[in-house]
């Protein structure tokens, strides 16, 4: 699981180590919140509020939250045979899935500093005022994550971020006892 706050790089370091690894597979979140201009179409299952809340009232969800007036959930997962499931999330989410699966492998993302995260999260389009939001939002779910983490990746650069995240899903793999 890839946690941590906006602007950490979660959804480049995902797609990277989705791309270097084929045996990973990365579960599609839904969310109410529009799409960002240049945004992938598939980089979200993008619904509205109504279909959204259908879906919670029949369970559909590993985890959902609600965040900064959007709803974001996770599909319980359905990998390809083989497949070890990376979910790219927020801590609330992080929060309910290890409450249902102890076993799951945090993960805690982190920007460099909060200039680069500022800068990250304009360059993806958010008003000022969300950047602030999301920044303040980011202090706490930074303090939350390190109670969940196993470990701590600073995504300084790209591939170095992608590089220890591929060693950590190494040594997990080797660790379980019956691997995929």
């Amino acid at each position: 699981m890839l946690v941590g706050p906006g602007g950490a790089g979660k959804g480049t370091v995902a797609a990277a180590l989705t791309a270097a690894d084929p045996r990973v597979w990365l579960s599609r979140s839904w969310t109410t919140r529009p799409r960002r201009p240049g945004e992938a179409e598939d980089a979200y299952v993008f619904v509205t509020r109504e279909e959204f809340l259908a879906r919670v009232a029949d369970d559909g969800f590993l985890e959902w939250a609600e965040f900064l007036g959007n709803l974001y959930g996770t599909p319980d997962p359905e990998p390809p045979s083989g497949c070890d499931v990376l979910l790219e999330i927020d801590v609330q989410g992080a929060e309910q899935v290890v409450a249902k699966r102890p076993d799951a492998v945090v993960v805690l993302l982190l920007p460099p500093s909060s200039v680069v995260q500022r800068a990250r999260l304009r360059a993806r389009g958010d008003s000022s005022e969300h950047v602030e939001r999301r920044v303040a939002a980011g202090r706490e779910e930074v303090g939350r994550g390190r109670a969940l983490a196993a470990y701590e990746v600073v995504n300084h650069e790209v591939g170095q971020a992608v590089a220890e995240l591929a060693g950590i899903v190494a040594a997990t793999r080797r660790k379980e006892p019956d691997g995929p």
